[in-house]
């Protein structure tokens, strides 16, 4: 029975250390973004992950590998999209007093429990005077680089949208 106690305190601690702390987001706003209609996303490379192994058999080795991609901009541009703004492919001067410039950026990692954490930042600014209209700074934790990148654009964006008032 003890031997069960140890092994069950072992994995409960693991399970605890394994799994990281975030940050909470941290948003700057010196308008709202509802004052804007526009939206222009800087364009983003994808990023790639991969993973994959190697194991035995019986009649032999067997392999599996697995890849995933995000493009920070795609995910960007959806949650825009989402709550009520329309995406522009290039600026236009004539709107440029609605439109927001929107830029992504990574901005820092940090070793976290078994594994590390992306930290990214958002930028919102006006395409007219290009001032500073709002950024949001957040970490994401997830079993690859890509999971961490869409979890932190998720979360700042997720929590961005909750601190601003809706549009009427």
């Amino acid at each position: 029975m003890k031997k069960l106690y140890l092994s069950f305190s072992f994995l409960i601690c693991t399970l605890l250390v394994g799994c990281a702390i975030l940050k909470p987001v941290q948003i700057i706003q010196n308008e709202s973004l509802y004052d804007y209609q526009y939206f222009y996303v800087m364009p983003t490379n994808d990023v790639n992950s991969s993973s994959g192994g190697v194991y035995g058999g019986v009649y032999g080795l067997y392999g599996s590998s697995s890849s995933k991609s995000v493009n920070p901009a795609d995910i960007i541009t959806g949650k825009m999209m989402k709550n009520g703004f329309t995406r522009l492919d290039a600026i236009d001067e004539t709107i440029a007093d609605k439109t927001i410039i929107i830029s992504y950026g990574e901005s820092g990692r940090r070793t976290a429990g078994l594994g590390y954490t992306i930290e990214i930042t958002i930028q919102f600014t006006n395409a007219a005077t290009r001032s500073l209209i709002c950024s949001c700074t957040g970490e994401g934790q997830g079993e690859s680089e890509t999971d961490d990148i869409r979890k932190a654009v998720n979360r700042s964006l997720d929590e961005l949208f909750s601190k601003l008032s809706k549009r009427n």
